[in-house]
């Protein structure tokens, strides 16, 4: 089995805005970011973005908007030399109910282990909110919690993880 790196999306891979992201073009790539993934992927790490998108729910934007920001991601990585294994989204607003993709809730993080054969015991979560730490955990992997817009790297550099 593999070890994952899971990634939150809004604040860790691209810039956090304090509102939903409902447009590519504000859909910023933090600096840095591409080369740390690359990284990631090059010390043996399965790379996948968790993420809440709950502003589908609310009728902000739509899973149209959210894949195109999605293949931006994956083509700015792929020049940087990275990639990711997958992106998986949960797209349901806490208003509307409870449902299971939500972080803190571990469904999605399983998903992708299930999908992709990692060990979840092996495995790190990096989020800027609390609620990716309780995913992580429920999940049974290692959450880190960072400021948002750190810097990808320095946070893969001073958790040994590269």
């Amino acid at each position: 089995m593999k070890k994952g790196l899971f990634l939150d999306r809004d604040g860790v891979i691209n810039r956090e805005l304090g509102a939903h992201t409902t447009r590519l073009a504000d859909f910023d790539i933090l600096p840095g970011t591409p080369e740390a993934i690359a990284a990631a992927g090059a010390a043996g790490w399965v790379v996948v973005v968790i993420t809440n998108q709950s502003g589908i729910g609310l009728g902000l934007y739509d899973h149209a908007a959210v894949e195109a920001m999605h293949a931006h991601l994956r083509t700015v990585l792929r020049k940087g030399g990275g990639s990711v294994a997958d992106i998986l989204y949960c797209p349901h607003h806490p208003q509307q109910g409870r449902c299971l993709c939500r972080k803190p809730g571990s469904l999605l993080l399983e998903r992708a282990a299930a999908r992709h054969g990692i060990d979840l015991g092996a495995s790190v979560m990096i989020g800027d909110r609390q609620r990716d730490v309780d995913a992580a955990t429920g999940a049974g992997a290692r959450g880190i919690l960072v400021a948002p817009n750190n810097a990808l790297m320095d946070t893969l550099r001073t958790n040994g993880l590269l």
